[in-house]
């Protein structure tokens, strides 16, 4: 029986709060989860906007996703102090913006960035950061088909976007760059680089592949965001000064009547950002250390299933190849009954354990983390489902299929 499901396209959320259900003979019942996060953050809304909802407001986020996912996202800052305004950005060699144009799901805050033809042509603000940098930027081609960013440090590390097309070109100076489609043209283009503390970065206009300005034409820009991490998050809006937004947390004290007794399933749907993080906790339902079913992201990104039972041994089965992949939706399930416990990825059987002295442990809190809200999930949750019974291995292999 499927006791407890939380989203795949019902989503319910308020303040501090969001929506599992059982809908156990078709009477929808609520089993709410606790949701947390002490500053303001933006999504990407069903129209394609990216919009600012509320402190403690629960993120649907619907860029990747049809049905929409719940974003959870570690600590950020946008140190660049005017995310927005690229009128309070410097300007060399020709260039020029004009506010107040459509910008990502029809906003209206875009700028166009005008080259002159000079050679060199660019926007740049000069800030502080140093370790593992990511500058993204929205851009989408007006005149010119490409942009490129640059950082301005030790490194010198460049990258150039090809917005006609959405591909990226040469890459530089150690700079490493990524491009995403954002819809109606626009891409958020980022260049990851290891900063050496103050960096100008610059926005170019650029004619080819490989030239920095030197063609008389525009692209539109908009959204800028430096922050330190080895990938870009949401968007940080900034109007002067730098702003941090906190991480997201979410948890369920499980309800009596959805708890496991002696067997059970568990299936996750997700897409995860942060595959740098390894032993990353993705989900867990758990009493303590000692009692506890887990899906973990473990070193080079192997997903692992582990089942602890105080007193007992504990399962260990772990996905070897192939690895999952940064921005692919991932599908895994679990079955574990007394003695008998399997785990499947993508429609694949990865691993079973039928140690008849292993049983199945009692368990209270669900979480995205450990046991203890450390090491927590940084992703998107699609779907989860959980079960009192110990589905098939063909059923299994249904549910993950992609």
């Amino acid at each position: 029986m499927n006791t407890l499901k939380f989203g795949n396209g019902e989503w319910y959320g308020k303040k501090d709060t969001i929506l599992a259900y059982n809908d156990e003979n078709s009477n929808f019942k609520p089993l709410p989860f606790n949701f947390e996060r002490d500053t303001l953050a933006t999504r990407v809304n069903k129209d394609g906007l990216i919009e600012t909802v509320g402190s403690g407001e629960p993120r649907i986020d619907y860029k990747d996703d049809s049905k929409g996912a719940l974003l959870l996202e570690p600590n950020r800052s946008n140190v660049l102090p005017y995310s927005s305004d690229f009128s309070q950005w410097s300007t060399a060699s020709g260039a020029s913006v004009v506010g107040n144009k459509l910008g990502v799901g029809g906003s209206n805050d875009a700028f166009e960035f005008f080259s002159d033809g000079t050679s060199s042509t660019r926007l740049f603000y000069a800030v502080s950061i140093t370790g593992e940098s990511s500058y993204s930027l929205f851009a989408k081609k007006n005149t010119l088909d490409y942009i490129s960013l640059y950082a301005n440090d030790d490194s010198n590390a460049r990258v150039w976007f090809n917005l006609d097309n959405g591909t990226l070109g040469n890459q530089e100076g150690g700079g490493t760059g990524v491009i995403e489609d954002y819809g109606n043209g626009w891409y958020r283009c980022t260049l990851k680089w290891t900063s050496s503390n103050l960096v100008n970065v610059r926005i170019y206009n650029s004619n080819e592949n490989d030239v920095v300005g030197g063609t008389a034409g525009s692209v539109y820009i908009q959204y800028a965001q430096l922050e330190q991490g080895s990938y870009p998050t949401s968007y940080i809006p900034t109007q002067g000064g730098v702003v941090t937004r906190v991480l997201d947390a979410s948890s369920q004290t499980v309800p009596s009547n959805v708890k496991i007794e002696n067997q059970g399933s568990l299936y996750f749907e997700f897409n995860s950002s942060y595959l740098e993080a390894y032993s990353q906790r993705i989900l867990t339902i758990s009493e303590d250390v000692s009692n506890l079913i887990e899906f973990q992201l473990a070193s080079a990104n192997l997903l692992t299933f582990v089942l602890v039972k105080s007193g007992q041994s504990g399962v260990v089965i772990t996905k070897s190849a192939p690895s999952i992949t940064l921005g692919e939706n991932t599908k895994i399930a679990a079955a574990f009954s007394n003695g008998d416990f399997v785990f499947y990825v993508n429609g694949t059987l990865i691993g079973t354990d039928t140690d008849p002295s292993k049983s199945v442990p009692t368990i209270s809190d669900i979480k995205f983390s450990r046991y203890n809200s450390t090491t927590a999930f940084i992703g998107s949750v699609n779907n989860l489902k959980l079960y009192n019974t110990r589905l098939s291995n063909a059923e299994l292999q249904a549910l993950t299929q992609i």
